[in-house]
């Protein structure tokens, strides 16, 4: 038979369901590129006297072009969706996260000072596959003026954090050991993990899904919060915030809320009009995905129409929450996909931080989380040969002895 009229076998569910996992991840990839090339702008506008509200309009125009100039042909005759799936975030200093002030807001004046600890957070979604990245910038400091003191510490310790937790967020592992991790991680800074922030499945149109990992939780959470393992083909989005608070607790101050997203588990019909309005733009300006205040047409209409969604779950709040006085918290927040081959960074590694421009005397001393540390994260085709072959000998010492 010639190779013209041998039969093809058709598609397996394991070949599919790989094509499919490749696909998505493309658009996850695209995503993640368009986030690290609005970072990058963003980082580059980090500088004494820039105004925190004109860095974060300016990262979700930016996102807004860049997702605007991809994946423009229908697919299957139908478009596909794509824009912001975090807005931009400015948070400094002893702000965790989620500040982002409108230009009506007692806040929107608020300017970068010299030494400021500045929290960058952004994310974009192509057919609602998003990309959610966060990172940290220390105003004016460089080779020649590195950070030092607890602004060293918090960001060493945050950074190393997020090292290890992509190397513990594996097939098989369940989410405490991460939390467990973390929190041994930055006690060598002697600082904390911020008390409850969560780190979330991904899936399509979803970023705060049902399998999560808690950082520093309270006793309360300790007992309540679900226990699960990391399968094959999930996709996380991992949230590292550290304080060099002595507990890591954060509260609410008086910051006014602007980040808010539907609840697409909860139904409630609206009673006044202008929340049905406001409800309605926000569904098809931002569909799953959390959004500003901003985007939306009419401010004082929107914050009116958002209170009864508010008040009956159908959005809820990303509020603004603060770490006390004099404390510094540094953020950093990666993308991570759980492949076939192992473990697979979907954003890209940070543009500012490099260990030159950070100098504080403290070092990592558990001897495990060094180990774990000097990992790939991938393991290497011959290593996985070589542990394969040992699997074998051992497999067969075994049957010798019985």
């Amino acid at each position: 038979m010639s190779d013209s009229e041998k039969t093809v076998a058709p598609p397996t569910t394991e070949d599919k369901k790989s094509s499919t996992v490749e696909a998505d991840l493309t658009k996850y990839k695209t995503a993640a590129e368009i986030v690290n090339n609005v970072t990058k702008k963003l980082v580059e506008l980090c500088v004494e006297g820039a105004k925190v509200i004109d860095i974060c309009i300016e990262g979700d125009k930016l996102l807004e072009e860049g997702t605007g100039a991809v994946y423009n042909k229908p697919v299957k005759g139908t478009k596909v969706s794509k824009g912001i799936a975090f807005p931009t975030c400015v948070s400094v200093n002893n702000t965790v996260s989620h500040f982002s002030p409108l230009a009506s807001d007692p806040q929107a004046s608020q300017i970068l000072a010299k030494d400021d600890v500045v929290k960058l957070h952004l994310g974009a979604h192509i057919d609602g596959f998003a990309a959610v990245s966060a990172e940290t910038v220390v105003v004016g400091a460089s080779a020649e003026n590195p950070v030092t003191g607890r602004r060293a510490d918090v960001l060493k310790a945050a950074w190393t954090a997020a090292e290890i937790a992509m190397r513990t967020v594996k097939v098989g592992n369940k989410n405490w050991a991460v939390t467990e991790a973390v929190g041994k991680v930055t006690s060598a800074w002697d600082c904390k993990p911020v008390e409850g922030m969560l780190s979330c499945q991904h899936t399509q149109n979803v970023i705060d899904g049902k399998k999560r990992i808690i950082l520093n939780p309270n006793e309360t959470q300790k007992r309540e919060f679900e226990t699960v393992t990391f399968v094959e083909g999930e996709v996380y989005g991992i949230d590292i915030l550290v304080s060099t608070g002595e507990d890591g607790k954060a509260r609410v101050e008086e910051s006014r809320t602007t980040i808010h997203q539907r609840d697409s588990t909860i139904t409630y019909q609206l009673k006044m009009k202008t929340s049905r309005a406001v409800f309605s733009e926000v569904q098809k300006k931002a569909g799953a995905f959390p959004f500003n205040v901003r985007c939306l047409e009419d401010e004082k209409r929107a914050r009116m129409g958002l209170q009864e969604a508010v008040q009956h779950s159908l959005v809820k709040p990303y509020d603004v929450v603060y770490t006390p006085p004099n404390t510094f918290v540094a953020a950093f927040h990666f993308t991570i996909a759980l492949l076939p081959g192992g473990p697979s960074m979907i954003t890209l590694p940070p543009i500012w931080y490099k260990p030159e421009l950070i100098k504080t005397e403290k070092e990592l001393e558990d001897e495990e989380l060094k180990a774990l540390l000097a990992r790939n994260l991938r393991e290497s085709k011959k290593s996985k040969k070589k542990k394969a072959a040992k699997n074998e000998v051992e497999a067969g010492d075994d049957a010798k002895e019985t």
